[in-house]
């Protein structure tokens, strides 16, 4: 604010020179009528206001020194002491004191507000509404400043949007950022394509590029070198490390317990190859993956698994909400009870943060249950090996049996025909 003031006034004591030094001056071109009326619907009321002016037209001048070096630029608006002061370009409007003092080629820039523009030289389609609004910028073009200071320090930034006291306030020369909120991207000097929706949203971003910040304080206080990133609601992202391309909706630490509803989802079908979506306990979203790639210190479950077995599955119906008017009662619902499970399996218990059962880690319990079966099923294939073997031996025994009851019934067919035949005595 200092070095701000003390050169506006080293600005404006050069030009209060202008008056003394008449002899250095050359000569109007066109010396003002009465009431400031010039030709080509020009008009001029202030102090050396439009006091060069030459063939431009559409010209208003209003204010000390005002308009003082016009010459031949067409359709500016200066109305303030010191605005558009050094104006050659066309088509701009500056409205407060000093308003694009040094906009010499410029066009089509709107300055309204002390200081706004004050330092602008050849940048054009420029708005800046409020004190001090794009003051540094010198070369930058379509930008948008609304509020007290905001892109105050802009120099060559291009295609900006601050909408906020003190939005984007040290910004040099990012582009193409967007803040609307009073402190929004606070410390951007270099960063790109930033958007940051809400008071003091995404403040701590220097030079970061490709955010998305909606919510009061949204990404306050991270790092501030994130890329890539979107934070949604008040206070998201906060104190969030080094972030490349993470998306975060709610708070960080929220300091109460948030429903989530997402509309569009229930009865839609799903797109190729589906994956559950989960959610692990710090509120991370994802669909987690199978591929060795991803896994270490796998090892096959041999042992333990039989604790399964002594599970006792439920049916349940979930208790009301009354706070948020959710009505659960009549649902009915099937599983375990995470304080049963952790007496028998510890490891398939999911806790909250104070360390209390909170869910059971159901792929868990269906792995267990594979692995269970697969054991069964082993035995069983075990058991019909031994029975296809034992039925195997019975043929072979019944074969042999056959075979041995074929030879006994040749033996004794043997020995019957052998036998002599009976004599009749005749007893006379």
């Amino acid at each position: 604010m200092k070095n701000r003031n003390m050169t506006l006034g080293a600005i404006l004591s050069a030009l209060a020179c202008f008056a003394f030094l008449p002899q250095m001056q050359a000569a109007p071109e066109v010396v003002p009528p009465p009431d400031g009326c010039y030709p080509g619907f020009t008009t001029a009321e202030g102090c050396n206001a439009l006091q060069f002016l030459g063939a431009g037209a559409g010209n208003t001048g209003v204010g000390w020194y005002s308009l003082y070096l016009a010459g031949d630029s067409n359709f500016n608006t200066g109305v303030g002491a010191g605005t558009l002061v050094l104006n050659t370009g066309d088509s701009n409007t500056a409205v407060g004191a000093a308003a694009l003092l040094l906009n010499t080629t410029g066009t089509q820039n709107v300055a309204v507000g002390t200081d706004a523009l004050v330092h602008n030289d050849s940048g054009s389609d420029n708005n800046a509404v409020g004190a001090f609004a794009l003051f540094e910028n010198t070369t930058g073009t379509f930008n948008n400043a609304h509020g007290r200071s905001a892109l105050e320090a802009n120099v060559d930034g291009l295609e900006n949007n601050a909408m906020g006291d003190l939005a984007m306030v040290v910004n040099t020369s990012g582009s193409r950022n967007t803040a609307v909120g009073d402190d929004a991207l606070f410390n951007n000097t270099e960063g790109d394509s930033n958007v940051a929706v809400g008071d003091e949203a995404g403040n701590a971003v220097t030079t970061g590029s490709e955010n998305t910040f909606v919510g009061k304080s949204a990404g306050a206080g991270a790092t501030d070198t994130l890329s890539g990133n979107i934070y949604l609601g008040v206070r998201a992202g906060v104190g969030v490390g080094d972030e490349v391309a993470f998306i975060r909706i709610g708070e960080t630490t929220p300091p109460v317990v948030y429903d989530t509803f997402v509309q569009g989802i229930y009865q839609r079908p799903a797109g190729p190859a589906p994956l559950p979506v989960v959610c692990g306990s710090n509120g991370k979203l994802t669909a987690n993956a199978s591929s060795r790639r991803f896994k270490h210190d796998i090892k096959p479950i041999e042992k333990g698994t039989e604790a399964i077995l002594a599970l006792k599955p439920v049916t349940f119906r979930y208790n009301s909400d009354d706070k948020k008017n959710i009505d659960n009662t009549e649902a009915l619902d099937f599983g375990l009870v995470a304080e049963e499970v952790d007496e028998v399996i510890p490891d398939l218990v999911i806790r909250d943060k104070e360390g209390k059962p909170l869910s059971v880690h159901y792929q868990g319990v269906t792995m267990m249950l594979l692995s269970e079966f697969i054991k069964e099923h082993k035995k069983v294939e075990e058991l019909q090996a031994t029975v296809a073997q034992q039925q195997k031996g019975m043929e072979v025994l019944t074969a042999q049996l056959k075979e041995q009851a074929a030879r006994i019934q040749k033996v004794s067919a043997q020995l019957e025909a052998s036998k002599p035949a009976p004599q009749v005595v005749n007893n006379r």
